[in-house]
């Protein structure tokens, strides 16, 4: 496969029709189309279903497309780190993790190295720690923020200096908001939202889990979330209560909801990984540097 074919896929893909395609391709229809003949020739598998005004991707089709999106990001990942190997210090860096008030720490260091180097760019994901540990794993990062439970065994890793804490995001018209904390009883015969990473069981200790004293499946989850602002728009309609992490929900003097912490406490370490025996670009090495002056 040539990576120019591969691109001429996903222009195919996004447009969702060749003549489309070839004309944002600068190419003539005829040899787009036998460029994707021969793609699928080479892939023996068929690619595209041809329809009278629109093309789609066959399940073999979506495939390549994901693959393809990575091979291309890959890609110009890598040619961005060479050629920012220079005596001026300049590239890329990619930073992934889930929403957390600790991000703080990361936009501080981002802030001093852009005061310095400011030909360096930050892309930064967010996402949860299944979505950021597999763009971590392909190279499509080179950190990943990561909040507990999670198995950090395979990356080297500097721990963030605060923890997160747990709670209860509800409407401010809700019975449990006149309590100052919400204890494990409370949240009996009520319908909660679930953050997934929260409660699947990635390694031998999961805290979240523990705090519920083997009652967590006994409860009423109606729901689950990855991100907290989709799960915020449910509370306010009156779906559930969100357990989630403080500082994440606007709970302002203006806003529908409020925040009650979990008694006993429970609070998540936050951790920032990268691969073992990781290459760095010279950008990159730079923000590993100024972590671990700041945090070790």
């Amino acid at each position: 496969m040539e990576l120019r074919v591969l691109k001429y896929f996903l222009a195919v893909a996004k447009e969702g029709s060749i003549t489309r395609a070839a004309n944002s391709l600068h190419l003539t229809q005829p040899t787009l189309t036998r460029q994707l003949q021969d793609l699928e020739k080479e892939l023996k598998q068929k690619l595209l279903i041809r329809g009278k005004y629109k093309v789609t991707l066959t399940p073999e089709g979506m495939i390549l497309r994901k693959r393809a999106e990575e091979i291309v990001e890959m890609v110009e990942k890598t040619e961005a780190e060479f050629l920012s190997i220079s005596d001026t210090i300049s590239g890329d860096i990619y930073i992934g993790g889930g929403e957390s008030d600790s991000m703080k720490y990361i936009a501080e260091i981002i802030k001093e190295i852009q005061i310095d180097f400011p030909q360096i760019k930050f892309h930064i994901y967010s996402g949860n720690a299944e979505d950021v540990i597999e763009k971590l794993d392909k190279g499509l990062l080179d950190f990943g923020i990561l909040i507990h439970p999670v198995d950090i065994s395979k990356y080297d890793n500097i721990t963030l200096p605060e923890k997160d804490l747990w709670g209860v995001v509800m409407r401010k018209d809700s019975p449990l908001a006149k309590k100052k904390y919400i204890e494990l009883d409370d949240l009996e015969n009520i319908p909660l939202l679930n953050s997934r990473q929260a409660i699947r069981k990635t390694s031998d200790k999961n805290e979240f889990i523990e705090w519920f004293q083997n009652r967590f499946d006994k409860l009423n989850t109606v729901a689950t979330f990855n991100l907290v602002y989709n799960a915020a728009v449910m509370v306010k309609a009156g779906i559930g209560y969100a357990i989630t992490l403080n500082k994440l929900v606007d709970i302002s003097k203006e806003s529908e909801l409020c925040f009650r912490p979990l008694k006993p406490k429970l609070e998540s370490r936050l951790d920032i990984v990268w691969k073992k025996y990781q290459v760095f670009s010279p950008a990159a090495k730079l923000f590993l540097n100024k972590l671990q002056e700041k945090f070790k």
